[in-house]
């Protein structure tokens, strides 16, 4: 089975070839890498371009900043694999992870497998506790719509096999595809499994670009997609 890594990106010039050279030294399977630049601003489209194309097996240039669920949709869109990975351009999550991520919907266990950040016992940068509970609470309240009992909605890494992903409308063009994605899913009555991961968070310092605000635009969606949505 083929999996295709979906890498939205935005201003991460320090990170972006680090982060392609992890992913292409998971050799255990086979894959293709596609990467959305979202208007990149500080050289990353241009690194993209002159170094990073011919070892990538698809790269998107969009033609203005959109977000982060924007691009996940046009990634989503040139996937031609049986899996689609969703993986940030950061180093805040590994993808030495990959192999557990897909091996419920190899085995046939899962349509669909959730990172979480809080389960499991691998490393995890400690960061904001603010963050950790405006997630808490995010995901608490789109688990009281959706009946799931997930404890991460919000973490990047989200596995899909291809037909389910791309059988679903989505329309968020920044960070509410978290909420909106899940509320979807869950509608669907799909097998959802949640696997533990290591993580190492930046600070805003470091690149760290959600806030507050997303918080509330995350809300939104909750309440919107799951009361109203389709």
């Amino acid at each position: 089975m083929k999996t295709s890594v979906v890498i939205p990106c935005f201003n991460e010039k320090s990170t972006i070839m680090e982060i392609v050279e992890k992913i292409k030294n998971e050799n255990n399977y086979d894959k293709e890498i596609i990467i959305i630049d979202d208007f990149s601003a500080d050289g990353t489209r241009e690194l993209l371009k002159e170094k990073i194309r011919n070892n990538i097996e698809k790269l998107i240039l969009n033609d203005k900043n959109y977000g982060k669920g924007y691009s996940v949709r046009e990634g989503i869109k040139a996937a031609t694999g049986n899996i689609i990975l969703i993986q940030d351009a950061d180093l805040e999550y590994d993808p030495d992870d990959y192999p557990k991520l897909i091996e419920p919907i190899i085995k046939g266990k899962a349509d669909v497998v959730y990172s979480s950040r809080f389960i499991g016992s691998e490393g995890k940068r400690v960061l904001f506790f603010w963050h950790r509970v405006g997630n808490f609470i995010l995901t608490t309240l789109s688990n009281m719509f959706t009946n799931l009992n997930l404890t991460d909605m919000e973490s990047c890494y989200k596995v899909f096999k291809s037909e389910v992903i791309k059988s679903i409308d989505l329309k968020e063009n920044k960070f509410g595809f978290e909420p909106e994605v899940t509320a979807k899913i869950a509608k669907k009555k799909l097998r959802i499994y949640e696997v533990g991961i290591k993580y190492n968070g930046r600070t805003y310092s470091e690149g760290k670009k959600i806030t507050w605000k997303d918080g509330f635009e995350a809300l939104r969606c909750i309440i919107i997609y799951n009361l109203f949505g389709k």
